[in-house]
This record gives structure tokens, C-alpha cells and sequence, in this order.
């Protein structure tokens, strides 16, 4: 990578981390204490508490997408922020579970995954792009892993409400990131400012943008509804306290960390591109299929999650960076505003299905309508077009030779 490639990436991919550590501190521990707070003895609503940042989200990506296309991304990427730490700070003061899912709703309304990813895609060129978009699938599983670490230990010493102002305190440090260390957005190569933007019905309905949006929206979904059930499990199924979750997840994470990185170099030199692809969401669906046949024990129960985790992280790494490099440069935006416009629905269907199937049948539905949107996902990703190996974009010199 060149000096601002790699000042970029790093940038963009610790304002993204800040955010994403925000979100997942709730998931270890949300759907336990919500069942102490007037209207937690309902599923449904801690489901809905968990996914509904998920659906005011998706509401605004394609339209913050679309607006950093003509503004410029760091004219949405501030005000997403703090639109994010109001709504934090909102479920910070909240004392029953309706007031909680305001403040996750105002947090949603942040939609600015689009914008960022966008700005790092401007950034960098084709042959660093898939490394620069892997930085940021990385920073999202080891954000997911260090809030597993912390998530019980800050709950133990902070309480929720303390969980949500720390949120919102990461979001305001993303502020000053944005504004004084992202690179400014004059350092963007002129003729990709220059490039007009692509005609939004063509990058919606684009056949391969549209496959690789179900599979951000399928990824997501699994994985919210996983967490509407794991922590309780770990409570009544092994026995363990909330306060002793992170002897589960943190060798769960470190060694999903290390499993993932063959997978992502093979893909990265655009060999078994296909293979590593189809196989993650396979393995997933495996996972799953074990869940539902009883994998419960707390050895069991680690191993599965090692797996899915490895296979998550890969699906983090690779699906972005497909993204960047099929949309057009003038419709970078609006294609990964799209993107995180299905991520945030997939959070959103997620939390609230594994709410209301576990209400209704508990746990085994919950893994079922896992494995069922991971199996339509395999079919769907079945006949996807493998990308060509990295070196045939060797000779393409700058950042609008993206696609």
C-alpha cells in the first residue's frame, strides 16, 4: 500500500471499529438483563430491542449512500455519529425496554457504514483494495471478539446504562478520528471526484451486487438471531455466570482469529476464491445442523462457536471488498450504502425472528431458521462469478481503475 492507502485503511478502519465495539458490547449481556426491565418478559421485544438499530439503519443507508455521492463522505459520516451517541446516551437514561429501543433506534439512524466504506474505496487502488476492505472485516470480528472479553466484565462493573454511554463515548471519539486523522477527502484522485454519479437503478438491481447483498443480509441475520439465545444458554444449558462468559468466547475468538487467515489469503491471490466462499456459508449451515442435534454441552458448544466464528470472519473479509470492486466508481456509495442497507435488515430480521421463534419454540426453532437462510444463501451464492486472480489488476495504476 502507498502512504495514504495505508493511512486510510488504518483510519477508516479504526472509526469503523470504534463504532462497531459500540454495538456488539450489548449483544453478550442485552438479552439477559432486558429480562429484569418492565417489558423484558416478553421475546419478542428483547429481539426487537436488539434489531431494531438494524431497521432504522437500513431506512437510511442508501439514502446517506446515495447523499455522500453528490456532498462528500465526511459530510455524513459526522452527523451519522452523532445522531449515533444521542441515541447511545438516549438508552443510557432509559429505564424501561421502550425507551431502550428509541435510543437503539436513534443509534441506527447513524447509517454511515455506506459512506465509510465508500471513502476507503476511493482511497485505494485495486490491487489494495480487497487488503484495505479485509482490515475492515477484521476490525468488525475483532470488535465482536473484544466485546465478548469485555462486554461481561463491564456489566459486572458498569451496569447497561454505563455499556450504553461507553457507546456513545466511542462514537464521539469517531467524530474527531473523522475530522483529524481520516485523510481529507482532496487527497481522493481527481478523476474519481470527477466521476458522475452511476444511475442509482442500475447498481440496485445490478444481478451480482444483488447476490452479494443477500449474503450480507443472511450473515448478519444468522448471527443476531444466534445471540437472542447463546448467552442464555450458556447461563441455564451449562451453568455458567454472565460474569464468566468471556472463559467461553475469548479462546472461542482467538482461535477463529487464527483459522480465518489461510481462507483470506487464498481468496486475496484470487485462488479457491469459489471454494472459500461457498465452503464458509457451508460450514455455517453445518454449525447449525449441530446446534439443532444437540450440541449444547460447554465443549460442544465452544467448538461450534470456534467454527462458525472462522467461517464469519472470512464472509466479513471477502464480502465488502466484492462489493468495491463490482460497483462502478460513480456508485460506490450508493452500492455500499445498498450493502449496509441489507446488513442492518439482516440485524434487524435477525434480532426480531429469534425473538419471536424462541417465544414460540424455543432455542431448536431458532437454530432451524438459521440453517434455513444459510441454505438459501448456499443455493443462491451457487452460481456466483468467481473474481479474477489479483494480478490481472496489476498494471491498473490508480483508484478509479477500480472495476
Amino acid at each position: 500500500m502507498s502512504p495514504l492507502e495505508l493511512r486510510a485503511s488504518l483510519s477508516l478502519t479504526a472509526l469503523y471499529a470504534l463504532r462497531m465495539l459500540g454495538l456488539f458490547l450489548i449483544l453478550p449481556v442485552f438479552a439477559i438483563h432486558a429480562m429484569g426491565m418492565p417489558g423484558g418478559d416478553d421475546h419478542f421485544m428483547i429481539g426487537l430491542a436488539m434489531g431494531i438499530y438494524g431497521l432504522t439503519q437500513g431506512l437510511l443507508q442508501v439514502p446517506f449512500g446515495m447523499l455522500s455521492d453528490r456532498i462528500g463522505r465526511k459530510q455524513v459520516i459526522v452527523p451519522g455519529l452523532l445522531l449515533f451517541a444521542l441515541g447511545s446516551f438516549i438508552a443510557a437514561f432509559a429505564t424501561d425496554l421502550y425507551w431502550t429501543i428509541i435510543g437503539r433506534g436513534l443509534q441506527g439512524a447513524g447509517a454511515i457504514s455506506g459512506a465509510v466504506t465508500a471513502l476507503l474505496a476511493d482511497l485505494t487502488t485495486e490491487k489494495s483494495r480487497i487488503r484495505a476492505m479485509a482490515l475492515v472485516g477484521t476490525s468488525i470480528g475483532l470488535m465482536f471478539a473484544l466485546s465478548m472479553l469485555l462486554a461481561p466484565i463491564l456489566y459486572q462493573s458498569i451496569g447497561m446504562n454505563g455499556i450504553f454511554a461507553m457507546t456513545g463515548s466511542l462514537a464521539l471519539a469517531g467524530v474527531l478520528v473523522t475530522l483529524f486523522i481520516v485523510p481529507s477527502e482532496r487527497e481522493v484522485p481527481a478523476s474519481i471526484a470527477a466521476t458522475p454519479p452511476a444511475p442509482f437503478l442500475s447498481v440496485l438491481f445490478d444481478r451480482e451486487l444483488l447476490r452479494l447483498d443477500f449474503g450480507i443480509f443472511a450473515l448478519h441475520a444468522v448471527l443476531m438471531a444466534l445471540f437472542v439465545v447463546v448467552p442464555s444458554s450458556l447461563v441455564s444449558g451449562v451453568g455458567l455466570p454472565v460474569s464468566e462468559h468471556w472463559k467461553i468466547y475469548l479462546p472461542v475468538v482467538l482461535c477463529s482469529f487464527v483459522l480465518m487467515v489461510p481462507p483470506i489469503i487464498a481468496a486475496e491471490r484470487g485462488r479457491h476464491f469459489r471454494t472459500m466462499f461457498l465452503g464458509s456459508i457451508f460450514v455455517m449451515f453445518l454449525v447449525h445442523a449441530a446446534l439443532i442435534g444437540g450440541a449444547t454441552g460447554i465443549y460442544a458448544l465452544s467448538a461450534v462457536l470456534v467454527v462458525f466464528f472462522t467461517a464469519f470472519n472470512v464472509m466479513e473479509a471477502l464480502l465488502p471488498s466484492m462489493v468495491a470492486r463490482t460497483a462502478p466508481p460513480g456508485g460506490r456509495g450508493a452500492a455500499l450504502g445498498i450493502y449496509n442497507t441489507l446488513q442492518s435488515l439482516g440485524i434487524f430480521a435477525g434480532g426480531a425472528a429469534g425473538g419471536a421463534l424462541r417465544q414460540q419454540g424455543g432455542a431448536a426453532a431458532v437454530y432451524v431458521f438459521g440453517a434455513a437462510v444459510l441454505l438459501i444463501w448456499l443455493l443462491l451464492g451457487a452460481s456466483m462469478k468467481a473474481p479474477a486472480p489479483r494480478a490481472a489488476a496489476k498494471a491498473e495504476p490508480t483508484a478509479d481503475a477500480a472495476t
